[in-house]
């Protein structure tokens, strides 16, 4: 076997709230899981049950001042790397183990261009100079789908959108064609088309190098498409592995089985006919400048968002659909005065395209949004209840009980009900854990229009469900509009009243959900929906 992990476990350092200790909290608890040479094991289990964790030990990334790898062994091709020195692990990082994370976003040094970043672990490992690892470098952007991979190459990470960022991730990692390769949740941010291609990518990759990986998901249909062995975990236990076709056709857990079962099912809900605008753009244009040379002059310009036009309803669902990169994020952001843009934006009624922050500030609480990447956008350095709460001090919205009585009501409904979690930190938490905690954020302030970017992406199929379930009944309630940003067709079905598809920052289709899935009239519409739902 090339990995093999014997009785592993792993405990994480918690602060003790209040006091100046810290204890150990068990999150791995025993697992034994093989990985051979030239196939592909995936482990499949909800946010939080111990997957990342286990995939990240096999680099030990984690601090030692963070985790405690408590018990067992953890070998790759017979060398234990719990026992490994520094020496040992930088000769094997990048070179023989690559690795995808799931937040490329926090892993991508913002200071680089994405050139020198790629171009590294040649010069580390090779020994290339930049001029031949260019070449190289070029080529994998190319493979991963980066659009104009050759042009981008002096792009910063915050210059590309997310799915952008992941599938530079993507190239650093393969770049040195890996004996093995880590991909904990590497399609999570990209859409359909091209999550196709990058799975179709490391599976002509590892049967050519005879490459294995470990491919850590919680999209059971992709673990199902790409691997050869399927290992099922929960709340740090592997509770069932096998071959992946026994393990999807006849589950014998019954955590296994209530993974399986869910299914979105049913047509798109009907758009409400006389319904009011919530909002509306006209005319909205977003041009992103190229500069190049020593005086960083504009030689062109990107066009982001290029004279779109829609209309909100109020209490009603718009969703946004179309590849990485098409405008669906900076749609939401102009449509917030996130972003500087061109055209008329109205919000209730009013135009706040000109408005100054100070007259601003009072629409803000009538507009949220959260984030693609949760990560990047909650303060390392504020509790959770400090993060959810923000917005009530920030308005002025009751006294210190009551924010936290709301605090706790909002967290309650997206799933965290443990009064344990808020006083902990963002990186305390899983990555599905952190999305949840953006969203009650919004919520708490009960928003008129919330536009949400990818709120799904980071979450297992089980608490998509639970949140799509809670988005329906925030909206049956409160009468809130949302803006639904994915790449997830199936979410998109279930949960949307109307539609818009993207493309390369222009509105190709637009109309009522159910009509666009039942008939689609743009041809790369029809592509779209092929990929996402057959």
């Amino acid at each position: 076997m090339l990995v093999e992990y014997r009785n592993f476990r792993a405990a994480f350092r918690r602060a003790v709230s209040g006091r100046n200790e810290s204890s150990f909290d068990e999150v791995v608890h025993g697992i034994n899981l093989s990985i051979a040479a030239n196939e592909i094991t995936a482990l499949v289990g909800e946010s939080g049950s111990g997957k990342t964790v286990s995939a990240q030990a096999i680099l030990r990334l984690q601090s030692p001042d963070l985790i405690d790898y408590s018990g067992g062994e953890l070998l790759f091709e017979g060398r234990d790397i719990l026992k490994m020195d520094d020496a040992g692990l930088r000769a094997i990082r990048g070179f023989e183990i690559g690795m995808i994370f799931q937040e490329p976003a926090t892993s991508l040094n913002p200071l680089h261009n994405i050139e020198r970043q790629i171009a590294e672990p040649l010069s580390v490992h090779q020994g290339l100079n930049a001029a031949r690892a260019r070449p190289l470098v070029i080529d994998w952007l190319q493979k991963v789908g980066l659009r104009d991979a050759e042009k981008r190459l002096g792009a910063y990470p915050h210059e590309l959108s997310g799915g952008e960022r992941q599938r530079v991730m993507i190239a650093l990692a393969l770049i040195n064609r890996p004996k093995l390769l880590v991909a904990d949740e590497p399609t999570t941010a990209l859409d359909v088309t091209i999550q196709a291609q990058i799975l179709d990518l490391i599976g002509s990759l590892q049967k050519e190098l005879g490459m294995a990986a470990l491919f850590i998901t919680h999209d059971l249909n992709l673990a199902q498409r790409i691997a050869d062995h399927a290992a099922v975990m929960k709340d740090g236990y592997i509770v069932e592995s096998g071959a992946v076709g026994d393990i999807f056709n006849n589950p014998k857990h019954e955590y296994t089985r209530a993974l399986l079962s869910g299914d979105f099912g049913g047509e798109s809900p009907e758009p409400k006919p006389n319904a009011a605008a919530a909002a509306s753009v006209k005319g909205l244009k977003v041009y992103f400048p190229v500069k190049k040379g020593f005086f960083r002059r504009t030689v062109s310009h990107i066009k982001a968002l290029d004279d779109v036009s829609f209309t909100l309803q109020r209490g009603e669902t718009l969703g946004v659909a179309g590849e990485s990169g098409s405008g669906k994020t900076t749609l939401g952001k102009a449509l917030l005065c996130l972003q500087k843009s061109e055209g008329v934006i109205t919000i209730d009624g009013q135009e706040i395209q000109n408005l100054d922050e100070k007259s601003l500030r009072p629409m803000r609480r009538k507009m949220q949004i959260i984030f693609q990447d949760p990560y990047g956008s909650l303060s390392p350095r504020m509790t959770v209840r400090n993060i959810v709460g923000e917005g009530l001090l920030i308005h002025r919205i009751g006294d210190k009980d009551e924010r936290d009585a709301r605090v706790m009501s909002a967290l309650s409904e997206v799933g965290l009900n443990d009064p344990g979690y808020l006083d902990r930190y963002p990186n305390e938490f899983s990555g599905g854990q952190r999305q949840r905690i953006a969203l009650a954020r919004a919520l708490v302030i009960s928003p008129e229009i919330l536009v949400l970017d990818e709120p799904t992406s980071s979450l297992d199929r089980a608490t998509q469900f639970q949140t799509v379930r809670l988005l329906r009944s925030l909206q049956e309630k409160y009468g809130f509009s949302y803006i639904f940003i994915s790449h997830d067709l199936r979410i998109i079905r279930s949960l949307c009243h109307s539609l818009i598809i993207m493309r390369a920052g222009k509105i190709v289709e637009a109309g009522a959900a159910r009509d666009i899935f039942q008939n689609p009239r743009h041809e790369y519409t029809r592509i779209l929906l092929k990929t996402a739902l057959e």
